[in-house]
C-alpha cells in the first residue's frame, strides 16, 4: 500500500507552516512515497520553488493550495455563521494546467477582491474558475465540518452537495489523521455523509511540521503568528500529531476505510501539470552597426573600462572584464544589463 499527502502546508503559510520545501521533498523520497502536494494557505508562493525541487528528487508535483471561502460574498466584510468565522478553509489541488491557472486566478482573486482577514474567495469565483480543479472538504476550519461541529448535519449536507455539483466527479470529502479536539467525531460523520451522498473520501494529516519532535518548534512559530504568549492558556494549540506521517501511520487510523488512502493515489495519478519557466524581457532597441545584444553590451563595457582604466587596459583588467562579459553572454542576459544601464544612466542624466 502506499499512499500520497494532498494536504501540506510549507513555510510559505506564513507563521503557520513550519516546513521548508527542500525537507518535505527529501522526507516523501525517504518514506517512498511517489508523488507529494504543496497546498499553502490562501497563495500559491512556493509552487514553483516546490515543483522544481520535487521533479529533481523524482516525486511527481501537485500543486494546490488551502483556500480562504468567504461565507457569502468575496467582497463583503463579514463573519460566518458557524463559530463566527470570516472565512472557511477548502483544498484544492491543481489536475491539468487549466486548473492551475484558475488555481492563480482564484489566488490572485483573493488578495485583489476578497481580502479580510485572509485573502478569500467565494462560491461565485469557485464556480467560475472550477475547470480542472480537484477540491476536497478541507479540515476542521471546513465549512462542511463547521456545520457537523454544530450540529448541523442538513447544512453540512447542502455544502456538500453544491461542491459535488460544481466540481463533478472532482469533489471529496477529508478525514485527517490526528487528535485535534473534535476530529474522531467529524471524522465519524464524514464517512456516513460520504455513504448518504455518494461522495468519495480521503484521508489526509494537514502536515505543518515535518517530524513530531518539531511540534514545540512550530508551537513557538504559532505564538509568533497570533501575537500570543505561549503560556496563555486561552490561545490556539495545534495538535501534535500534524507532522509528515508514513503510509502505515495514516493507514492505521483508517483500518476500516483503505478506500481514503487509495483515493489519494489515485488523485495524484490524475494530476497531470507540467510547467515550463521561460522568462519574458523587452527588446532593447538597437542601433546601426549592431546585430545582437551581446555586440553592444560589449562595446558599452570596453568604453567604460577604458573611461576609468585608458586606452590601454591593464592585464588584470582585460581578464576580469573578458571573464564578465562571457558569463553574461553566455547566459543569454546582455539584453537584461542594457535595459538596466539604459534607466541608471537616465536617472542620473536627470539628477536622480
Amino acid at each position: 500500500m502506499t499512499f500520497v499527502h494532498l494536504h501540506v502546508h510549507s513555510e510559505y503559510s506564513l507563521l503557520d507552516g513550519g516546513n521548508r520545501i527542500p525537507d518535505l521533498v527529501r522526507r516523501a523520497a525517504q518514506l517512498e512515497m511517489p508523488a507529494l502536494a504543496l497546498t499553502d494557505h490562501g497563495c500559491l508562493f512556493g509552487a514553483i520553488h516546490f515543483y522544481e525541487a520535487a521533479r529533481r528528487a523524482g516525486i511527481k508535483p501537485i500543486l494546490g493550495m488551502e483556500a480562504y471561502v468567504a461565507p457569502g460574498d468575496r467582497r463583503e466584510r463579514t463573519r460566518a455563521g458557524e463559530g463566527e468565522n470570516a472565512y472557511y478553509h477548502l483544498l484544492m489541488i491543481a489536475r491539468d494546467r487549466t486548473g492551475y491557472r484558475n488555481l492563480v486566478k482564484l489566488s490572485s482573486l483573493g488578495y485583489t477582491e476578497g481580502f479580510y482577514h485572509r485573502p478569500r474567495v467565494d462560491r461565485e469565483t469557485l464556480a467560475r474558475h472550477s475547470d480542472g480543479l480537484i477540491v476536497a472538504s478541507a479540515c476542521l476550519a471546513g465549512e462542511v465540518a463547521r456545520h457537523l461541529q454544530a450540529g448541523n448535519r442538513a447544512g453540512a449536507r447542502d455544502v456538500a452537495s453544491w461542491y459535488a455539483n460544481v466540481f463533478d466527479g472532482r469533489y471529496y470529502l477529508e478525514v485527517q489523521a490526528h487528535d485535534a479536539p473534535g476530529q474522531a467525531q467529524v471524522n465519524e460523520e464524514i464517512f456516513a455523509l460520504g455513504k448518504e451522498l455518494g461522495i468519495p473520501i480521503i484521508a489526509t494529516n494537514d502536515v505543518h511540521f515535518l517530524r513530531p519532535e518539531d511540534h514545540q518548534a512550530h508551537d513557538v512559530l504559532l505564538c509568533i503568528g497570533l501575537g500570543k504568549d505561549r503560556g496563555d492558556p486561552q490561545r490556539m494549540r495545534y495538535d501534535p500529531g500534524l507532522y509528515f506521517k508514513s503510509v502505515e501511520d495514516v493507514a492505521s487510523r483508517f483500518p476500516d476505510h483503505p478506500e481514503v488512502i487509495e483515493n489519494t493515489v489515485r488523485i495524484a495519478e490524475e494530476v497531470d501539470v507540467e510547467l515550463r519557466t521561460t522568462y519574458h524581457l523587452p527588446a532593447f532597441p538597437l542601433p546601426p552597426g549592431y546585430s545582437d545584444p551581446d555586440s553592444l553590451l560589449i562595446a558599452f563595457a570596453r568604453q567604460g573600462a577604458k573611461a576609468r582604466y585608458g586606452p590601454e587596459l591593464p592585464r588584470e583588467v582585460e581578464e576580469r572584464l573578458q571573464y564578465e562579459l562571457g558569463v553574461i553572454t553566455r547566459t543569454g542576459y546582455s539584453g537584461f544589463y542594457l535595459i538596466v544601464q539604459d534607466f541608471i544612466n537616465w536617472a542620473k542624466a536627470q539628477g536622480i
